[in-house]
């Protein structure tokens, strides 16, 4: 049937060119903004887990930085070791050098001094922080580094004992005076022998034992870990006098060894950081690949949709225009 009031064919050429141009919009805003969802209505659900797994990368970059941050904390505190041992070492160099019966009681003063000093300087390492954080603690502290952006997984950093180890705090605190007597916090045994002495353990334990047993030489022997200046002495003749020599040499020792091992669990907490940023980076490199295959535009699937809908607008204008026209057969039926 012909109509004047209806143009079925213009009607559905206008529909299929409005469809085409919503296309050719759509594929211009793809190419232009590099996405393949611009709008929600592109695709839901590729949105929703696209901004979980763009949340999730943010996290996991910040969780890279703050683990960044605990490696230049750890670098600090390791800084700090470094040091240390080297003033540990020279304290345990000056009281050799003033144990040389050479020595008169002004050169022994004047090796006290320096070794007064570094006790301040051991003292002051003791107390030193990174960004208001202290690096060393007075019970061993340690605090939980989260290494994946949920904070399931944690590795442990350690706040070193360097202000209260006891090896390291007698060295600090002066137990071997060069040009004296013992520190008098601890107490000398004296006549009559006591029965028993107790000693005092690395790990802060202790225990009691026979003071005819606490002669440096027998608890060095023994491999324990001796701290008290009781169970550092010698016997002689019924009584225990202090042997400064044996017990300077012994917590000389376990100082400088306790500082190398308290370094050493720097070095191994700093290792697994490290790796745990190298994961780190992996999954945020794998989230950022992985929300780009949902977000992205494909360039070159894109630009042949564009050209694709640019001939489809081309030819449904074309057609439209034709449809148009197909209504002037009418006009020459009514001239007759």
């Amino acid at each position: 049937m012909i109509s004047i009031n209806v143009n079925p064919a213009a009607s559905g050429a206008g529909l299929n060119l409005g469809k085409a141009n919503d296309a050719l919009q759509k594929s211009l805003s793809r190419l232009s903004s590099g996405r393949r969802i611009v709008n929600s209505s592109d695709d839901a659900g590729g949105l929703a887990v696209s901004m979980k797994m763009a949340a999730a990368q943010k996290r996991t970059e910040a969780t890279s930085i703050n683990l960044r941050n605990i490696v230049s904390y750890l670098d600090t505190q390791d800084g700090a070791f470094k040091i240390a041992d080297k003033v540990l070492s020279r304290m345990s160099e000056l009281t050799t050098l003033a144990r040389d019966v050479t020595k008169n009681d002004g050169d022994v003063e004047n090796y006290d001094k320096e070794f007064q000093n570094l006790q301040l300087q051991m003292t002051s390492i003791g107390t030193e922080k990174f960004n208001g954080v202290n690096l060393f603690s007075t019970d061993g502290a340690t605090f939980a580094v989260p290494t994946s952006e949920d904070g399931t997984q944690n590795t442990t950093v350690t706040k070193a004992l360097m202000d209260s180890d006891p090896a390291v705090a007698m060295m600090i605190s002066g137990f071997i005076q060069i040009s004296g007597a013992p520190s008098p916090a601890f107490t000398p045994f004296v006549n009559p022998v006591p029965a028993t002495a107790t000693v005092y353990n690395l790990d802060g334990t202790s225990r009691t034992i026979a003071a005819t047993e606490a002669t440096a030489a027998t608890l060095i022997a023994a491999g324990t870990d001796v701290t008290s200046a009781n169970a550092l002495a010698s016997s002689t003749n019924g009584t225990l006098n202090y042997d400064n020599s044996a017990a300077f040499a012994y917590i000389s020792q376990m100082a400088l060894q306790n500082v190398a091992d308290m370094r050493a669990q720097n070095g191994a907490e700093m290792s697994r950081v490290n790796f745990a940023q190298d994961l780190l980076e992996i999954n945020a490199m794998n989230l950022e690949a992985a929300n780009s295959r949902i977000m992205d535009v494909d360039v070159a699937a894109e630009s042949s949709q564009l050209a694709r809908f640019q001939i489809l607008q081309q030819a449904g204008t074309a057609m439209l225009a034709q449809a148009n026209t197909s209504q002037q057969s009418l006009v020459r039926l009514l001239q007759g």
